[in-house]
């Protein structure tokens, strides 16, 4: 997968074309999600309209779209910037992280097939590999790829819809963490998670997610105050 393609864009149907404006979108999501723009730098308008070789309308809706979902704020003189996290907005993402992402654990456990299982495993496999490489971009993508797949299948999308913003939000913080530590301060708790599915014990899933949530969280927080 393209680092900057979200399962979102990537399920497309083979051969379907996107409209320009949400390929904008896809493109410009990816790049925030995995943190190839990070936090706090402004970058122009214009400047998007010839990085992502597009018009200026779908860039303008693209921006539109994302200052609502929270991954962009605007800067005036025609500029935006992905925010910066405070500690305040830490203490509310780990809240609904727990609060969301293990109600979707929860319900997922009870749904998933032998080979739904298998997917995750291979996926965890493929994020083992960039840990042990110290592949950050590749870290990001596998993660987020793990979690989204699991929480496919949930049949929860308004959960599904909300966690994945909430990723948006801290998604920029935690490629630079990875930066400052690297990946290996960012073991995981898939396999627990993975254990608890084959066992279909919905509620020791919940538990494993919360653990990985509240792990993740943490080393976000102590590589930012690292970098302050």
């Amino acid at each position: 997968m393209n680092p900057t393609q979200t399962d979102a864009s990537s399920d497309a149907q083979p051969g379907a074309k996107l409209p320009a404006h949400e390929t904008v979108y896809q493109t410009l999501r990816g790049q925030i999600l995995f943190g190839e723009l990070a936090p706090g730098q402004a970058v122009t308008i214009q400047g998007l309209v010839e990085s992502l070789g597009a018009g200026m309308t779908p860039v303008r809706e693209a921006i539109r779209r994302l200052i609502s979902d929270g991954a962009l704020v605007f800067q005036g003189n025609r500029r935006v910037s992905v925010p910066l996290l405070r500690d305040s907005d830490l203490d509310e993402l780990i809240y609904a992280r727990k609060t969301i992402e293990c109600q979707l654990a929860r319900l997922a456990t009870n749904k998933v097939s032998a080979e739904d299982i298998a997917e995750l495993e291979a996926i965890d496999a493929a994020l083992d590999k960039a840990i042990s490489s110290g592949d950050v971009a590749g870290y990001l993508v596998q993660n987020y790829r793990f979690h989204t797949r699991l929480y496919s299948h949930a049949d929860a999308p308004i959960l599904s819809d909300l966690a994945d913003r909430l990723w948006l939000r801290f998604g920029p913080s935690l490629r630079v963490v990875c930066g400052r530590l690297g990946t290996q301060s960012f073991p995981d708790r898939h396999k627990d998670i993975i254990e608890a599915l084959t066992r279909k014990d919905a509620e020791l899933a919940a538990l494993a997610m919360e653990r990985d949530v509240a792990q993740g969280m943490e080393q976000v927080s102590q590589g930012l105050d690292q970098g302050s």
